[in-house]
């Protein structure tokens, strides 16, 4: 398919949940551009720059995927980079309720993006990127959870 998908979130860190839908999303479009996005009302653990340069580390071995920075509406973002569709990872019912009332609302801004909804490997359902920074913040082993060179950059961060 020759579609252009964005996956769009804070990945504060990115974690192996986030690179499995990447990775599946790769395989369905003909590019996927992740959106390292600035919340306004999360405070991160790391610069927009660290999770940028994480992320792209992080999926350098997937040809067709490239990461980016943006502020503001991820509508705004679909359009800039000519995307038709927006991937949304949601893991339990509690993410669907919330990604869903963001889809509608996305729907009526951008009529033409469509919202796909991937739920990760279920070994990384109960996983999401706050639980690793409280892991790592408390000297645990997350190298399970992250790819490698994240994981060097939590235990930088804590300094452990």
């Amino acid at each position: 398919m020759n579609k252009t998908a964005i996956y769009p979130g804070t990945f504060d860190p990115i974690t192996n949940g986030h690179i499995d839908v990447i990775e599946r999303a790769s395989k369905i479009f003909g590019k996927v551009i992740v959106l390292i996005s600035v919340n306004s009302k999360k405070d991160a653990l790391f610069s927009k720059e660290e999770r940028l340069d994480m992320a792209r580390k992080s999926l350098e071995h997937l040809k067709d995927v490239r990461v980016e920075i943006h502020s503001g509406l991820t509508v705004d973002a679909a359009e800039k980079f000519n995307a038709q569709v927006m991937i949304r990872g949601i893991r339990a019912v509690s993410d669907f309720d919330y990604e869903f009332q963001i889809s509608l609302m996305n729907r009526k801004m951008a009529p033409d993006v469509t919202t796909i909804f991937m739920m990760p490997h279920e070994k990384y359902t109960y996983l999401n990127s706050s639980i690793i920074r409280e892991l790592a913040r408390y000297n645990r082993d997350v190298s399970e959870f992250v790819p490698p060179y994240v994981n060097s950059k939590l235990k930088e961060r804590f300094e452990l």
